[in-house]
């Protein structure tokens, strides 16, 4: 079995946990705009090749976190559907 697979099925155990306002807390959640500036500065930074090593693995931390938060809130929104609210 992939490591997709595998996390695929850990986050849809994980968010059979959820009750209804839990789900939509996880749907609803969003970072601040200072956050969301740094990314974005970073992730400019590491399209031109200007991040240092120690640079590199923080944004590639972000973007597994992104991604992790993502993939969590599609299973969260999935669950609110399933039960009737959006």
């Amino acid at each position: 079995m992939s490591e997709i697979v595998l996390f695929d099925e850990l986050l849809e155990t994980f968010a059979q946990c959820l009750d209804a306002d839990s789900a939509q807390r996880v749907v609803d959640f969003g970072i601040t705009d200072s956050l969301r500036s740094r990314i974005e500065l970073v992730g400019s930074r590491a399209n031109e090749g200007a991040l240092s090593e120690e640079e590199q693995a923080d944004y590639q931390a972000l973007v597994n976190a992104a991604d992790f938060i993502a993939k969590l809130k599609l299973k969260a929104q999935r669950k609110l559907t399933a039960n009737g609210r959006t």
